[in-house]
């Protein structure tokens, strides 16, 4: 069982439910976020002014940031801070392959001990506490940690133990999330064009080979039903589709499909600002559509 006093830093649409999570599992917590902490805090959770407050209050950190440079700069933080306590952090965010590996040596240069560790399953997955960890690190502190991940995951994968593996597999997923949700939102739309209901679409979808976490989940909870609330961004997918193509050409890996999805995930975040990922639907299929 972990008894030591965990850190989290970042409390935003993923980190906030695992916090709760955590806090409903009994850990003792000392938390952190840049747009306010006390408001996005369980009850009885310590709050800590700056990310060196909770490197001096917890043994152990975990990080849940947007994107690497936040994750770089915190644990520069944390590296630097006088009479920190925290010899391990765990990073739950997607920053990159390069990003984790660069993190992972300017803290190793401190002594402190780094697992990458992104996750999968969005907003909802984050609240049920059945999110996916895909952990690169050692298997001795995976073990030591693994009743704090079994409180915010269903699954724990460990997939490596060199920093960057978790990112290439949180980002070569997400890749192929963002084509199913891109692509499917071509295919109902085309199915309009042939006067098809896209419910039945959908439906049909959903028992035959076209079946996918966009047919299953983002379209008739989140599309069809006109909510549009994923909770994951058009800025983060553009993100990590960004981070994928960089990733895939460094490494000499086929881009012929990932090149076009990232171009079209790019210009859903310049023409959708601030808009949740499931609104690429209302991208592709134009103003002809009007509502559904």
């Amino acid at each position: 069982m972990v008894t030591e006093t965990l850190g989290f830093v970042g409390l935003g649409n993923m980190g906030g439910p695992m916090v709760a999570n955590l806090a409903a599992a009994g850990f003792r917590l000392s938390l952190h976020d840049k747009a306010g902490s006390r408001e996005r805090a369980p009850e009885d959770a310590a709050i800590a002014a700056s990310p060196g407050e909770v490197a001096r209050a917890a043994d152990i950190v975990f990080l849940s940031l947007p994107d690497g440079d936040a994750c770089q700069e915190v644990g520069r933080e944390i590296a630097t801070t006088p009479g920190r306590t925290t010899t391990v952090v765990v990073d739950f965010s997607t920053t990159g392959v390069a990003a984790a590996r660069e993190i992972a040596r300017g803290l190793a240069e401190a002594g402190i001990i780094y697992a990458d560790a992104p996750v999968s399953g969005g907003k909802a997955g984050a609240v049920a506490g059945s999110l996916t960890v895909m952990w690169s690190g050692s298997a001795e502190l995976l073990q030591r940690l693994r009743p704090a991940l079994d409180a915010v995951a269903k699954n724990v994968f460990h997939v490596g133990t060199a920093p960057g593996q978790g990112q290439a597999m949180k980002l070569l997923n997400n890749f192929l999330s963002g084509t199913a949700l891109a692509a499917t939102s071509e295919a109902v739309a085309y199915g309009e064009t042939q006067g098809l209901d896209p419910r039945t679409v959908v439906d049909v979808l959903n028992a035959s080979t076209g079946r996918n976490t966009a047919t299953s989940d983002k379209f008739p909870n989140r599309i069809l039903s006109g909510t549009f609330d994923c909770g994951f961004q058009t800025a983060l997918m553009a993100k990590d589709l960004r981070l994928y193509v960089e990733s895939a050409r460094t490494g000499g890996s086929p881009l012929d499909i990932a090149k076009r999805v990232a171009e079209i995930w790019q210009r859903a975040d310049s023409e959708m600002p601030d808009s949740d990922c499931t609104r690429i639907f209302e991208l592709i299929c134009g103003p002809r559509r009007g509502s559904l």
